[in-house]
């Protein structure tokens, strides 16, 4: 019922719109008396950007408002003194033309969307010279006045033809403009869910490792109780048989936790990414990242070669987590750059810095979980999830990483080799 009143309010709008753009009238040729109106114009636009509407109802209603208003005008002008049946019989021709303009709409409204907007643009000039050719019709038998106009034909079908484009190139400009303001929306959306579908792949991944480790620690402690209870110690084979089942219930918490985990995980976002565009998305996503530390950081990339890949989520893991070290390793300006390119059989990512790099006596330890240098004010260590979780990361595809000193340059550079074959898809 709601949906109904509102299309009714609608279809009202439409018709006032309509009845009074028709006020409006152009005259293209000088010393004629031939005049369009802007009326048939603004109906045209808003049938096609109110595509929800029924065009039927729509045109009689508007047909009818039109008629209506016209009458009123006739009235306020004359002072009241106008017959109220010569106004509606010098009007009614106008409303036969929105009546069968909105019938013939109604016929190519589900296909339209088919249509070049060359070939629409003619659809609708055709529709037009239609409800033109009925109007006429309609004023000559009310008027009794002569319906064929031959001189003017060629005069209606023309502005027919340049109306219709017109207000097809305006309703075509409105659709690429609607378009492009739901790209920049999916885009903005597909950015938040790849963001955080690249902090849970961390999460899930160390969660994952984290599960086997407590597998092992629960066979170990099982075989620890058979060992203290077949030496006769009792009571302490029951702490041990106790501390085993509650390793146990870890792993079923953990389990549980990594289940919910993989269903926001594994959300279909998209089934393959350029590298190009991995790189693109981390540089963007640390560009807003600097800016909120107050930093003025330059970012670049230089990308030699470029394929699709399924295994872009590890990858921005990756490149997010040492380009955001990159971002807290430079003090007020600097820049970072990535570099990918292929050496023999194998994808090589770099990432380098102009921060102040890593001391010499940190080097072998970079790698090691729980290293970290960064501190607060207050002293408590960053909780990224570390060079160790990225070469972890970087060994599951097979690959390996290690650190590089460039000159004064760039400091501190990251170098990730990865086989090509296990990143390509679908080659």
């Amino acid at each position: 019922m709601g949906r109904l009143r509102n299309e009714g309010l609608q279809m009202l709008l439409v018709a006032v719109v309509t009845a009074i753009a028709g006020e409006f009238k152009i005259t293209p040729f000088s010393g004629e008396v031939f005049r369009i109106g802007l009326g048939s114009s603004a109906f045209l636009l808003c049938l096609l950007l109110m595509r929800h509407l029924p065009y039927v109802y729509s045109g009689l209603l508007t047909g009818v408002t039109v008629l209506v208003f016209r009458m009123l005008e006739d009235l306020i002008i004359s002072l009241g003194t106008a017959s109220i049946a010569d106004s509606v019989l010098s009007h009614l021709s106008s409303s036969i033309y929105y009546i069968v303009f909105g019938l013939a709409m109604s016929r190519i409204k589900d296909k339209w969307h088919d249509f070049h907007p060359f070939v629409m643009g003619i659809c609708i000039a055709a529709i037009d010279l239609v409800s033109n050719e009925a109007e006429l019709l309609a004023r000559s038998l009310i008027l009794h006045s002569p319906y064929l106009y031959s001189d003017r034909l060629a005069l209606i079908a023309i502005t027919a033809i340049v109306r219709s484009y017109f207000v097809v190139g305006i309703y075509s400009s409105v659709t690429v403009s609607q378009m492009r303001v739901l790209h920049s929306e999916q885009k903005k959306r597909l950015e938040q869910m790849l963001s955080t579908n690249s902090g849970l792949y961390g999460e899930v991944f160390y969660l994952r490792k984290s599960m086997d480790t407590i597998e092992q620690i629960t066979a170990k402690s099982h075989n620890l109780y058979e060992e203290v209870n077949s030496a006769g110690l009792k009571s302490y084979s029951r702490s041990m048989l106790d501390i085993t089942q509650q390793i146990h219930e870890v792993k079923k918490d953990s389990q549980r936790i990594l289940a919910g985990l993989l269903k926001l995980f594994d959300r279909d976002i998209a089934s393959q990414m350029k590298l190009a565009e991995v790189v693109d998305f981390a540089i963007r996503s640390n560009s807003s990242y600097s800016a909120m530390l107050g930093k003025r950081i330059e970012f670049r990339s230089d990308i030699r070669m470029d394929y699709m890949t399924d295994h872009y989520i590890p990858l921005l893991t990756m490149l997010n987590n040492l380009v955001s070290n990159a971002v807290e390793a430079i003090e007020g300006q600097g820049e970072i750059t990535i570099r990918v390119y292929e050496h023999s059989a194998e994808t090589v990512m770099t990432v380098s810095d102009t921060g102040e790099g890593i001391a010499d006596q940190d080097r072998n330890m970079i790698y090691e979980p729980g290293f970290t240098t960064k501190f607060n004010q207050e002293g408590f260590a960053a909780t990224g999830i570390g060079l160790s979780h990225v070469r972890d990361i970087v060994r599951d595809l097979g690959g390996d990483i290690h650190l590089q000193s460039g000159g004064a340059s760039f400091p501190t550079t990251f170098v990730i080799t990865l086989p090509t074959d296990t990143l390509k898809k679908g080659e």
